[in-house]
């Protein structure tokens, strides 16, 4: 058994099963009882998987970022890749990103999809669509939201989605890495897009007749959010978003509010220089902040039965830290961070299935979902 020290209040200890598919952790703090995780291999041979949906009958949908959608049923991957996808514009950090079911999916079978997608007059932008799943296939998928956010940029793209318990849809822009963007009402580019579930834009948006700020939009200032999950108390909107250098963020995010970027960041220029500053009127300041960065992506609230210890704990993966952080809060103060699984993998997307377990995908070549239980 080999014993690991990752953080001043935390010990990991890790051994080797029989079983390649699984490993057994003890992760034991200062505040809690040892909790004993098992981390099962689900499936792997996935090309940068980016997001996992849960559908009926022991099925699993996931995206592939180079323009696949592949189908997992009873653990089993299906060699052949989803038909019925639209046409992807898969590129640097862009391609085929989030996948979410229709909050009344088991009526009207209904997926969506946020893409890189060519524009008219060149670049790329970040585009929602829809189809109806039958049979291991989609059928009538079409776009029902196009952003203005083009860019030749192969960054940024964003791209998460979220149902709230009304039935809207939200959407995350990055600000393509034309960071000015972000702070222009005119631009989707750098923004959270709120929209009826076929697309039209609510007259209750924040910014329906503003003249200056489109009224799709439901927040601005943001640089690249790539986390996005509904509060346990089922009204809060909670985000996370890419920093530069530093300056990670974790926001709560309200309706008609600057989330800042570019002027006000605790990140850096990655030749050094501050950007902006650390805080101005106006702007909303984050619940939590990483410097250095961690690249975060993917975040869920566990809410279940299966670790009672963490219910309510928001979980965020992280690439560049290669980690899987878990955070508590009271309210809207942090009072604890742990980080889970450090340096084993780029961690791109964590949910939590339906049956009370967390579920990661890890970003690689040959990427996995992994499945933790206790």
């Amino acid at each position: 058994m080999k014993k690991l020290s990752f953080c001043a209040a935390t010990v990991l200890l890790l051994s080797a099963c029989n079983n390649d598919d699984q490993t057994t952790l003890t992760v034991s703090t200062e505040a809690e009882q040892p909790v004993t995780i098992h981390i099962e291999t689900v499936v792997s041979g996935l090309e940068h998987p980016w997001s996992v949906a849960f559908l009926p009958e022991s099925e699993m949908l996931i995206t592939e970022r180079p323009g696949r959608l592949r189908r997992v049923v009873d653990g089993k991957l299906d060699p052949q890749p989803i038909t019925g996808l639209p046409a992807i514009a898969a590129g640097g950090q862009g391609g085929l990103l989030d996948i979410a079911l229709h909050p009344e999916f088991f009526r009207n079978r209904l997926v969506y999809l946020s893409y890189a997608a060519a524009c008219d007059k060149g670049g790329r932008t970040t585009v929602v669509g829809r189809g109806e799943y039958r049979d291991g296939k989609l059928h009538d998928f079409a776009p029902i939201f196009v952003p203005r956010a083009c860019s030749d940029t192969g960054q940024h793209f964003a791209g998460r989605m979220l149902f709230d318990r009304a039935g809207y849809l939200y959407l995350t822009i990055g600000d393509r890495g034309e960071r000015e963007r972000a702070q222009n009402g005119r631009d989707h580019a750098g923004t959270v897009l709120r929209l009826h579930d076929d697309g039209r834009i609510p007259k209750d948006n924040p910014f329906v007749n503003d003249d200056d700020i489109d009224e799709a939009i439901w927040s601005y200032g943001h640089r690249n959010p790539q986390g996005i999950a509904l509060h346990p108390d089922g009204k809060q909107i909670w985000l996370h978003e890419h920093g530069p250098r530093g300056g990670d963020e974790i926001n709560q995010v309200l309706p008609g509010k600057n989330y800042g970027w570019p002027l006000v960041t605790y990140g850096r220029e990655y030749y050094g220089p501050t950007i902006g500053s650390t805080e101005m009127e106006g702007i909303e300041m984050p619940l939590k902040q990483w410097t250095p960065s961690i690249a975060p992506s993917g975040m869920a609230f566990y809410q279940g039965v299966v670790f009672p210890q963490w219910q309510g704990d928001l979980f965020v993966g992280a690439l560049a830290g290669q980690h899987l952080a878990r955070v508590r809060f009271d309210g809207l103060e942090e009072v604890e961070e742990e980080k889970l699984l450090e340096d084993m993998a780029r961690i791109r997307d964590v949910r939590v299935g339906p049956d009370g377990f967390l579920y990661l995908l890890t970003d690689a070549s040959d990427g996995a979902l992994l499945r933790l239980k206790p």
